[in-house]
């Protein structure tokens, strides 16, 4: 079972990227801000396909796991997100496996931080 579907309960969308571009999203008619008619979604919402989701950073680090040769999906490790900072969560195999973790979610547009102090090795 790949990262996504474990975290997430989802298969990968066929359109799914770690790294997508923005989709516009469009203004409430009521708003004062006439000059513009999108508004940008910040890097940590930023959905597997370009749109708007909350979690949608800790959704593109676990499909950036999904897309490595080297993370197997370990069960004991979930990722979550506080704003921009990636949360690893759990247990994991050795320290050189945690360190190619956040290698991986560092390279994930949008993660300013990665936390690891609720890992443990082992």
């Amino acid at each position: 079972m790949g990262w996504l579907k474990r975290l997430f309960g989802m298969e990968k969308p066929q359109n799914a990227q770690v790294n997508p571009t923005p989709q516009s999203v469009a203004q409430a008619p009521n708003t004062n801000i006439a000059s513009t008619a999108t508004q940008s979604i910040p890097p940590e919402r930023l959905g597997l396909s370009g749109e708007y989701d909350q979690s949608g950073l800790a959704k593109r680090v676990a499909l950036a796991f999904d897309q490595d040769p080297q993370l197997d999906d370990i069960n004991t490790l979930w990722v979550a997100q506080t704003g921009s900072t990636v949360v690893l969560k759990g247990k994991v195999p050795s320290q050189d496996i945690l360190n190619k973790m956040v290698s991986v979610a560092r390279s994930v547009h949008g993660a300013t931080d990665v936390d690891t102090n609720q890992a443990t090795i082992g």
